[in-house]
């Protein structure tokens, strides 16, 4: 039987992998209401759809920071991609690369740099970073993936510590005892065993940081995890060039709010001067178009890119993008919307449900 949405590879994911490695996957903070949420809320939005409009042929293409990309549709920066497949991270990237569309690698990633990178040469890539608490090591890594080509780099800013995450404490999940983590070593501990550093997240970072990053590199430099009208506009005062709404897939803190219900105000806020997209919560190509309403360049896909990774290796994770692809366009067909310029506010009204 074929797969025919987002929601048939969260089956079959979790029948392939092993509880614990289910559960980190799926793992939230404390009772999991803002993951619900993110998902729910965008059920509460409706569409508006425009009729007797030539769409004949219709056009998902769009840029993100200058790069163009074959749809709105994009890889967020999730950790480990080795426990749902052996090549981990370079089936993943090879998948984005054959979509064409952006992958923002993370920092806690189960293969090299240079092997991801190897892996899939044309792809366009982002480098997400988790601010170490050794700034040499930091600036060693930006340098890093700045020469392999990537081209932003992301800071992820809503995990000055890590969420406490029941299931993978009930479940005594230990990624050190299973996974070697090649990019994060420092160079006297280059010839001795790796360790997961998350230990090692600088809980100090702060807003006067960003000029540090600003001085060290020309790549565009992307905050993810802004929930707020406030943080968006110091975002703007520190010369960031975008912004991914975000609340961490429901890992950090919860009851927060969702995603797409915070999106309208970053946008707000921000008025034009940077790109903001969406991430959590997209299930959907409907959800892809209601984003795009209500102000997002483009969205970022997480849990179900690990679905498709875990059923199929790079081929599942293709087959993910392409679906929700497909989606979109049938979307923005029937709403009278022939490319995604077109896409704006008017399309979507929020029920009183």
């Amino acid at each position: 039987m074929p797969l025919v949405c987002l929601k048939d590879f969260e089956a079959h994911a979790r029948e392939r992998l092993s509880k614990s490695s289910w559960d980190f996957f799926e793992g939230v903070a404390d009772e999991g209401i803002t993951k619900d949420d993110n998902i729910a809320a965008f059920k509460k939005i409706r569409l508006r759809p425009r009729f007797l409009r030539d769409v004949s042929e219709v056009d998902t293409r769009t840029t993100v920071q200058g790069e163009e990309i074959s749809a709105p549709i994009c890889i967020s920066p999730t950790a480990f991609h080795g426990i749902a497949w052996p090549d981990g991270e370079m089936s993943t990237a090879r998948a984005a690369q054959a979509v064409g569309i952006c992958y923002v690698t993370s920092t806690f990633s189960s293969c090299t740099l240079e092997d991801i990178v190897a892996s899939a040469p044309k792809g366009l890539r982002w480098f997400q970073l988790y601010v170490q608490s050794d700034w040499q090591l930091n600036k060693q890594l930006i340098q890093r993936v700045e020469s392999l080509g990537f081209k932003a780099l992301v800071i992820t800013v809503d995990a000055p510590i890590i969420g406490k995450r029941r299931e993978d404490i009930r479940n005594q999940f230990n990624l050190k005892k299973r996974l070697l983590l090649p990019d994060l070593r420092s160079p006297t501990e280059r010839n001795s065993t790796p360790c997961i550093q998350s230990s090692s997240i600088n809980a100090s970072l702060c807003w006067n940081n960003l000029s540090w990053f600003q001085s060290i590199t020309q790549l565009p430099i992307i905050l993810k995890g802004i929930l707020t009208k406030e943080d968006a506009e110091l975002a703007v005062k520190h010369n960031v060039h975008g912004i991914i709404v975000s609340n961490h897939g429901g890992r950090q803190l919860d009851e927060v709010p969702a995603s797409i219900d915070a999106l309208s105000e970053v946008v707000a806020a921000v008025k034009g001067k940077i790109e903001v997209y969406l991430d959590g919560g997209v299930r959907t190509g409907t959800d892809v178009l209601k984003a795009l309403a209500l102000g997002a360049k483009c969205i970022f896909l997480g849990r179900p890119i690990l679905w498709g990774l875990a059923y199929k290796g790079e081929d599942g994770v293709e087959e993910v993008l392409n679906i929700l692809k497909n989606e979109f366009h049938a979307s923005m067909s029937l709403t009278g919307c022939r490319s995604v310029a077109e896409i704006n506010r008017d399309l979507i009204q929020f029920s009183k449900l």
